[in-house]
């Protein structure tokens, strides 16, 4: 018998599939054991039983007993059978062999394949949707009846009974498909709005990744910059120190050559003094007085002068122009680190000072005085403490220290020259004019157009640094401690030239570093 008969004859009437623990009956019908006795169990109560392919029937329950000699047909021919994948969900209505099903009635309950979905009814009760093995889903939990609207005030699937006499009666209702279209072109929107959520997304990921790059290839651009800077630091502080120690050997040689020649002198000097020690002396022991007194100024001869009058002449390390060569050099050396920006030497403009603004004669500190200190004119601020700077940027790198109090209010920042003289938008950083840090109530902020940022530094703020690049619009605030710590940077685009401005009240004082 061949292989797909032989298959045929071992398939279960009820599954369809090859018997599992094969049953049979007294009419000599087999069934898997699982399947016969559900449909034994279904037929209780009806008072007989059937038997599924022949009907024939029994009063009482008929005894399962399983079929041996069937269940070791059965093994060999599973044994002798390639394995095969378990595929997707077969035509309910080919029995004889497993066809894929295109689509599932929900009416009838069964899966189609094309030749039996071309001969199905193509009535609107009968619903077809993908192929599933599953129907509970597409019926109603209470009246087992198929989805067929949709509520809109429930936002459910309901089915006909729902809809005229359920829950759901009275409520507004869809047809699925109309619901469905609804819902996709709600989705469609949905999904437009997150493509270009994503799409910005995907930008701003993309910004931060050119930016990381951007900082990688600047720390590498810094990071060979300093190396080539320090090598040349080297390099002129070895050339600087074998300078110094070559004149300071130069000097010493010269000294020494010097003070050899005196030596050397003293010691021909000292040979003739002892000479003339000796002659005296034995003068002293003559007698005749005649000769002692014809040798008299012989010995006023030698005796004139003294040994040390030379001493005074004998040259020294000049230790000064060391120290200037060698302070001339290492501030040239430290220039040349510098020459990247300008460092400043700030002054402070008097005339635009308000009356309540002391200034040290220097033009260098700032303090606030109780009584008033200047004459009132229109160059000076009427409304808060502050005072500008003679000096004014429009261009380059720039940077200058200052000295500040840890007690009452100030402020630091940069101005343009036509901020306001008088009222509210003349205090540095309350307007689009201007830029600040201050101190005030013991609290740190940064601010500009009066919006202020709190800062949380690690320690009161004592020395700041100021940098201002004005082409590159950035204006960055320091704490010159050990490490420097950045504190906060404006970018802006300048538009007019800038002046560095200073605001003092009560115990807050200021100092420019030179």
């Amino acid at each position: 018998m061949a292989s797909t008969d032989l298959k045929d004859e071992l398939n279960c009437s009820i599954c369809l599939n090859i018997y599992t623990e094969p049953a049979t009956l007294r009419c000599g019908h087999s069934f898997c054991l699982l399947c016969i006795r559900s449909v034994l169990e279904a037929q209780e109560g009806t008072g007989v039983y059937t038997c599924p392919e022949c009907r024939a029937e029994y009063q009482k329950r008929p005894a399962l007993r399983r079929n041996m000699k069937l269940c070791n047909i059965v093994e060999h021919f599973r044994s002798t059978q390639p394995e095969r994948k378990v595929a997707g969900i077969f035509c309910t209505y080919c029995v004889h062999s497993s066809v894929p099903a295109v689509k599932t009635c929900l009416m009838c309950e069964a899966s189609l394949c094309e030749v039996h979905l071309s001969v199905h009814s193509k009535s609107t009760d009968h619903v077809l949707t993908e192929p599933t093995s599953s129907m509970d889903s597409s019926k109603c939990g209470t009246h087992s009846e198929i989805l067929k609207y949709y509520c809109c005030k429930d936002t459910a699937c309901i089915c006909v009974s729902c809809c005229v006499f359920g829950d759901h009666r009275g409520h507004q209702v869809e047809l699925l498909k109309e619901a469905s279209e609804k819902k996709k072109e709600k989705l469609r929107h949905i999904l437009e709005k997150l493509t270009s959520k994503r799409e910005e997304t995907e930008k701003s990921v993309q910004g931060l990744q050119d930016h990381r790059r951007d900082i990688q290839e600047k720390a590498a651009g810094l990071t060979a910059k300093v190396t080539a800077l320090f090598i040349d630091l080297r390099e002129q502080l070895k050339a600087l120190e074998e300078r110094i120690l070559s004149d300071i050997s130069r000097q010493r040689d010269k000294v020494s050559l010097s003070v050899s020649d005196l030596i050397q002198h003293l010691e021909i000097k000292k040979d003739e003094l002892s000479r003339s020690m000796c002659y005296i002396t034995e003068l002293c022991k003559v007698t005749d007085p005649l000769v002692v007194l014809q040798e008299r100024e012989a010995a006023r001869a030698d005796t004139e002068g003294g040994p040390n009058r030379k001493a005074h002449t004998v040259d020294n390390l000049d230790d000064v122009s060391i120290s200037l060569t060698l302070h001339t050099a290492l501030s040239d050396i430290v220039s040349s680190v510098k020459r990247g920006f300008h460092v400043q030497d700030l002054l402070l403009d008097v005339n635009t000072a308000a009356v309540d603004v002391s200034v040290s004669g220097d033009l260098k500190s700032a303090s606030w005085s109780k009584t008033p200190i200047w004459p009132k004119t229109q160059q000076r601020f009427k409304n808060y403490c502050q005072v500008l700077s003679f000096q004014r940027f429009n261009s380059g790198q720039n940077y200058w220290e200052l000295e500040t109090s840890e007690l009452g209010n100030w402020r630091v920042g940069v101005a343009y020259a036509s901020i306001d003289r008088k009222g509210d938008l003349s205090g540095v950083g309350q307007s689009n004019k201007s830029w600040c840090l201050r101190l005030c109530q013991k609290e740190y902020l940064v601010s500009h157009r009066a919006k202020e940022i709190k800062l949380q530094p690690e320690s009161p703020l004592q020395r700041i640094g100021v940098y201002l690049d004005y082409e590159a619009g950035r204006l960055s605030f320091y704490q010159l401690c050990d490490p420097i710590r950045h504190l906060h940077t404006f970018s802006a685009s300048f538009s007019e030239p800038l002046h560095a401005v200073f605001l003092v009240w009560k115990d807050g004082w200021l100092r420019i570093r030179s």
